[in-house]
């Protein structure tokens, strides 16, 4: 029996901590990084002692939920520098990015803003830049990206897409593609007459959760 304890207290606290994380993807996934801890507490259905004992602080919790898609951020990156057509990773990428913002304001509101400490988005926010200005450089030289792009035009385009937010999720993800290809237009060297067509859809964003992990 007392060896069994331990492995139980293990269980129950692996268990806690993926309720936990399964609680904020949704809660700071919907209300944005304001949503309070006591929030996700109700939400996993375990007491904030428990709560604050996996995650000793807001930020702690916050880096630990948005890691998959930090992740995917990352992957959405590297494989547009890959690609040996730089405007089509370009756009790819454009693509991609929105998509992951889409799909979660609390993402978006780590990623896009200074919170408090938050050197993990800090230091992506950075790796980010440096790429995309190695990939603009590439497609500005095939003549496909307009001459005048900058770095701070994508947080800019990033900025505005924080706009649908306010949108409800499938209405969201919809207004977030039309975004995207107008987007890529007004980045194309020389913009198409008409409405915009949007990309062949790009990979599904997987974003799946082993029990326990983050």
């Amino acid at each position: 029996m007392t060896d069994r304890l331990p492995h139980t207290v293990r269980s129950d606290a692996r268990d806690n901590r993926a309720r936990i994380l399964d609680a904020a993807r949704a809660v700071f996934g919907e209300e944005g990084l304001s949503a309070p801890m006591r929030d996700v507490a109700r939400q996993a259905g375990v007491g904030p002692a428990t709560l604050y004992r996996h995650f000793p602080t807001k930020q702690a919790l916050i880096v630990e939920t948005f890691a998959e898609q930090r992740r995917a951020c990352q992957a959405a990156v590297r494989d547009a520098l890959a690609d040996p057509d730089p405007w089509h990773g370009f756009r790819s990428l454009v693509e991609r990015i929105c998509e992951l913002h889409a799909h979660s304001r609390g993402f978006a509101d780590a990623f896009m803003t200074a919170f408090p400490e938050a050197m993990d988005f800090a230091a992506d926010r950075e790796r980010a830049s440096r790429a995309v200005a190695e990939l603009a450089r590439r497609a500005q030289e095939t003549g496909e990206l307009r001459r005048g792009f900058v770095v701070d035009d994508l947080t800019l385009m990033l900025m505005a897409h924080r706009g649908l937010q306010a949108t409800p999720r499938a209405a969201r993800l919809t207004a977030s593609r039309r975004f995207a290809a107008y987007v890529i237009e007004a980045f194309r060297a020389a913009p198409e007459t008409g409405a915009p067509t949007p990309l062949p859809p790009a990979p599904r964003l997987q974003l799946t959760h082993s029990p326990g992990t983050p």
